[in-house]
């Protein structure tokens, strides 16, 4: 089982940075001490305190303590025949990357590369797969980590958008399409978190998958580190607009999808 990225405490964190509220202010604002809203970011649970600071952090505050409780985690998926994930160590952290292909011509692309894609290069080479795309769904450093590698040992090319063009990649603009086999792949902006943040949305499979980087997490989302503003609505209307059973692919955490987070995510629930 992969862990959750946030704990009940990191999301009230990433809240009060995105509104800018000093301790006291968001302390004041919540009717609770100082010293008791420090405790909780601490990783302290107190659910009074936090169904307190919910409201002012315009947080869902049972989707918020059902995390607090470790009462939810995302129903598994199962195993989707042409959808992989890979789980590598970068820094002091974990950060997925992923392989889509087409069962049939066995035509696959690559999105993003995590700290390590030899992984993702030996199910390629055991599987039979051609890649012949890397997409990437932002440019910091543990999500393209492995890029060179990557585009050495397939021949690929690698495509990024164009808010985030760099030399070792072809730019784009949000809304081109990709494509692979019978894979269809739109392209959707969802900066907020990273200048250039796109998800993926692919069709083909036998349910429909969105690789959505780090715009958003099973029961989180990336932090707004370019605008907080953005990155909510760019979730909320670009991704959580999609069918509840899309699958969602995400830079960190765990697998996910749309309706687990319209109803568990304390950002949107």
């Amino acid at each position: 089982m992969i862990p959750l990225e946030d704990n009940f405490n990191d999301i009230i964190g990433k809240a009060q940075r995105g509104y800018e509220l000093s301790d006291e202010q968001l302390a004041q604002q919540a009717g609770v001490s100082v010293s008791d809203l420090n405790r909780v970011k601490q990783g302290d649970f107190d659910e009074s305190v936090v169904r307190k600071l919910a409201p002012v952090l315009k947080l869902n505050a049972d989707a918020l303590v059902a995390l607090g409780k470790k009462l939810w985690y995302p129903k598994d998926p199962g195993i989707i025949p042409g959808l992989a994930m890979f789980t590598t160590t970068y820094e002091d952290m974990t950060v997925n990357s992923f392989l889509i292909w087409d069962p049939k011509t066995k035509a696959a692309v690559a999105f993003d590369t995590g700290a390590d894609a030899s992984g993702m290069l030996k199910l390629a080479k055991d599987q039979g797969l051609s890649i012949q795309l890397i997409l990437l769904t932002h440019t910091h450093p543990d999500h393209i980590a492995d890029l060179a590698n990557l585009k050495t040992a397939t021949g690929a090319k690698a495509y990024v958008c164009e808010l985030e063009a760099f030399d070792g990649a072809e730019s784009f603009a949000a809304g081109k399409r990709f494509s692979a086999g019978d894979l269809q792949i739109e392209t959707r902006q969802t900066s907020g978190h990273a200048h250039g943040g796109i998800t993926f949305v692919v069709s083909g499979l036998s349910k429909a998958i969105a690789v959505a980087g780090d715009s958003i997490f099973a029961s989180s989302m990336g932090g707004g580190m370019i605008s907080y503003d953005d990155a909510l609505r760019n979730n909320k209307e670009k991704i959580l607009t999609l069918p509840d059973e899309t699958i969602l692919c995400s830079g960190h955490g765990p697998l996910t999808t749309v309706g687990e987070e319209k109803k568990h995510n304390p950002f949107f629930a």
